[in-house]
């Protein structure tokens, strides 16, 4: 289907282009949320009477949006959710989640205008773009952390994991010997210097 753009689209195109698409991408999202018209000469009409209207709105929602993005541009939300030892999360941050924990007084974001491939499954700080505005696309970071202690630590580039990691050697003991301290042992495995586990003493046999 040919139709006449009403505002940018991301791929496709700006205000006033025709450009062909498939039919259920305009019947499905283009033509319902009027963000184009069927291309014929009636339509094609309309839009050239009411162009100048249409690009000034535009570009007033385009300041508007500009300015509303000093609110959150930038900036790092924190997240905080279950997680695994290995930093899985018991569940995922949605495009849903991101919105709500971004949104400002000033500015109130849909889930559509978080631009996220896929949820978010593990620990760890990362890059989201938002869209407050068909011409202004933003980058916020989102740091999901089991703990505000811990959201801080990586925020300071901290790897919490690794650190975590060295906490269980520590408590469990494994280290170059293996045991539960790191006391010299004889060949046995006993520690020396240990009631009922010193090496036998050489009998005088031995010892000749």
């Amino acid at each position: 289907m040919q139709v006449i753009l009403l505002e940018r689209v991301e791929k496709l195109g700006g205000i006033g282009d025709e450009v062909a698409v498939k039919d259920g991408f305009a019947r499905n999202y283009l033509l319902p949320r009027r963000k184009a018209l069927r291309a014929n000469e009636a339509n094609r009409k309309v839009f050239e009477a009411q162009r100048a209207d249409i690009e000034s709105r535009n570009a007033e929602a385009r300041e508007k949006a500009e300015n509303l993005s000093n609110s959150i541009a930038d900036k790092t939300f924190v997240v905080i959710r279950s997680a695994s030892d290995m930093g899985q999360l018991y569940g995922s941050v949605s495009a849903r989640d991101i919105a709500e924990v971004a949104t400002t007084k000033k500015l109130k974001l849909q889930r559509s205008q978080v631009l996220l491939n896929q949820p978010i499954k593990e620990l760890g700080i990362f890059p989201v773009q938002v869209r407050l505005h068909p011409e202004v696309t933003i980058d916020i970071k989102i740091n999901v952390a089991r703990t505000q202690e811990e959201a801080e630590r990586q925020e300071r580039g901290e790897n919490v994991l690794a650190r975590e990691e060295e906490q269980i050697e520590r408590v469990t003991g494994t280290g170059d010997f293996g045991y539960g301290d790191d006391r010299p042992r004889t060949e046995g495995g006993a520690q020396t210097g240990e009631e009922g586990n010193e090496p036998p003493a050489e009998t005088e046999a031995e010892a000749v």
